[in-house]
């Protein structure tokens, strides 16, 4: 993988073999910063990557300037490598060993941004429940944004805070908003 834009751009960064991860392509991330980067100043943003994996999204957000970055996953190993990682390269970003859906129902963070990139073979009601803790313990910031990363075969326009999604290849952004902020 790797960083497409910012302090770090170009940088390569190779994963450990070892850890049960997908990163997101480099053409789809590209994509998703292109969109992010006409909503947000990324140097005034704070975000929250879930379900990190190797801290990809965590590790372009952070090269473009975003202070404040928490990525969450459960896994040791990635936990570990984005520890590593951020560390050789300076970067301010908070790795976080925990399961998800406890983490999103305990935590006081709010964010600008949510990136949630659960395992693809998650069943529809575990995407459901992420995009429902996050809206229920009202975890956005006033014109936040929550973005998911899921298989095109998995619909999530159906959820009632769903805005838009844009499809790369296999992989697909969904958008969700609050619904309360955009009617005020």
């Amino acid at each position: 993988m790797r960083i497409i834009s910012g302090k770090h751009k170009s940088k390569r960064i190779q994963a450990p073999k070892n850890l049960p991860v997908r990163p997101t392509t480099d053409m789809a991330k590209e994509a998703l910063f292109n969109i992010l980067n006409n909503l947000y100043y990324f140097e005034s943003i704070n975000v929250l990557d879930l379900f990190s994996g190797t801290g990809n999204i965590s590790f372009e957000f952070a090269s473009r300037g975003t202070q404040n970055i928490t990525a969450v996953d459960a896994h040791y190993g990635c936990v570990k490598f984005i520890r590593k990682i951020t560390d050789e390269l300076n970067l301010n970003i908070t790795p976080v060993k925990a399961d998800v859906f406890k983490f999103l129902e305990k935590t006081p963070i709010k964010a600008d941004v949510i990136f949630a990139d659960p395992p693809y073979d998650f069943k529809q009601d575990k995407f459901e429940k992420v995009v429902d803790l996050i809206f229920d313990n009202n975890l956005l910031t006033k014109d936040g944004v929550l973005i998911v990363e899921h298989s095109k075969h998995t619909p999530l326009n159906t959820h009632k805070c769903f805005s838009y999604s844009k499809k790369y290849g296999g992989n697909m952004f969904s958008f969700f908003e609050n619904k309360n902020d955009l009617q005020q």
